[in-house]
């Protein structure tokens, strides 16, 4: 009897051992669970429903919601001037859509700067920023480099004439740098900032402001002006930049050295005898 009970015993204790074993491994095994848990919460990035594009769009396609879905974007990443709410993309519904002014690819996230207002057509007032103005500048192909231009690029201004008798200025022609970066956001009629077709432009028209306009006016009615393409990934600031006629060809300026004035000496003469005496005296006239 005794060593039933001494066996019951033993066993009651290895049992027991064996169950706080087995509930320490799972306790840590939760804690272990909890932990990666925490882990993956703190990682997730706070999101806010952004609309996306379904499907490829052109240049003056007109937005409609079937073009367009929902998603969940990165609150720190979305994109400035992207669309959060059908109220802000379609604020009059279907009545008056959105036109694309540039070509937007599947997924991409429809931005304001993309987009006209609603109902409002693809034109010229739509491509230009707040307080920026349209200008037309007339070209050949030869100032026109080309027809490489096409609208979204930036030019320099170039502007050569003569300036005789202006400001005791020397003759002959020159040329200045006048604007740097200028926007083409027209060549001839064509808006279309996706165009890969070469335009032989007759004008382009540009995006500055009143001042700028200003000065191309003048530059324009007062001699020839030239554009040069600036490269894409160009972020230099041209300096100012004038070349004359003496610059093009080396001519060096003569330096003109005025002759010392010549000291005027006024004197008389006294003979005396067979001797002739002359003295200086001061001139009077």
């Amino acid at each position: 009897m005794r060593l039933v009970f001494g066996l019951v015993l033993v066993i009651g204790v290895g049992l027991a051992g064996l169950a706080v074993f087995l509930a320490k491994d799972r306790i840590q095994a939760y804690r272990s669970e909890l932990a990666r848990r925490d882990a993956a919460l703190a990682q997730i990035v706070p999101t806010e429903p952004v609309y996306i594009l379904t499907d490829r769009v052109g240049y003056g396609d007109k937005l409609t919601k079937e073009m367009v879905t929902q998603v969940l974007w990165p609150t720190a990443a979305i994109p400035e001037g992207a669309f959060t709410s059908e109220e802000a993309l379609f604020p009059k519904g279907e009545e008056e859509l959105r036109v694309a002014v540039r070509r937007m690819e599947k997924g991409e996230a429809v931005m304001a700067v993309k987009v006209t207002a609603p109902g409002e057509d693809v034109g010229l007032n739509a491509l230009l920023d707040p307080g920026m103005r349209a200008f037309a500048i007339a070209v050949d192909a030869t100032r026109g480099v080309s027809g490489f231009l096409r609208p979204g690029d930036k030019v320099d201004v170039y502007w050569t004439g003569g300036v005789n008798g202006i400001g005791g200025m020397g003759g002959g022609d020159f040329t200045k740098l006048i604007e740097t970066g200028v926007q083409i956001i027209a060549v001839d009629q064509t808006t279309d900032h996706d165009s890969a077709d070469a335009i032989m432009a007759r004008t382009v028209t540009v995006s500055a402001t009143p001042q700028q306009i200003a000065t191309l006016a003048q530059a324009q009615s007062t001699g020839r002006m030239s554009l040069s393409l600036v490269g894409a990934r160009d972020e230099t600031v041209a300096m100012s930049i004038e070349v004359n006629q003496r610059q093009l060809l080396g001519i060096k300026e003569e330096v003109q050295v005025e002759a010392a004035p010549i000291k005027e000496v006024c004197t008389i003469r006294q003979r005396r005898g067979a001797e002739v005496i002359v003295t200086e005296i001061p001139c009077t006239n």
